[in-house]
């Protein structure tokens, strides 16, 4: 394991520590707009480990995954914002 797999791991590894840390708040949040907010940066989360990892490990097809997970996240965050205003 070279020094830029160990760098790219070690992110990943405080990012998913941050998840963790998010956790709480997802569960217990004062409005469902906040909840809404700190899903949306989970989601921002797991595609920065996804492209994390697949730079350390030498992956296109882990890209690929994470940039369809980000247009997927994407679209239920417009999604829930359009159903929190009442617009469905």
């Amino acid at each position: 394991m070279n020094l830029s797999q160990c760098f790219f791991m070690g992110t990943a590894f405080i990012m998913g520590v941050l998840m963790v840390v998010l956790m709480p708040r997802l569960l217990s949040g004062p409005s469902t707009a906040d909840r809404l907010v700190v899903l949306d940066t989970i989601n921002t989360f797991v595609s920065g480990i996804m492209l994390l990892l697949g730079a350390a490990y030498d992956s296109v097809v882990m890209v690929d995954v994470a940039i369809v997970y980000m247009t997927l996240s994407f679209v239920s965050g417009l999604y829930f914002a359009r159903h929190l205003e009442g617009g469905m």
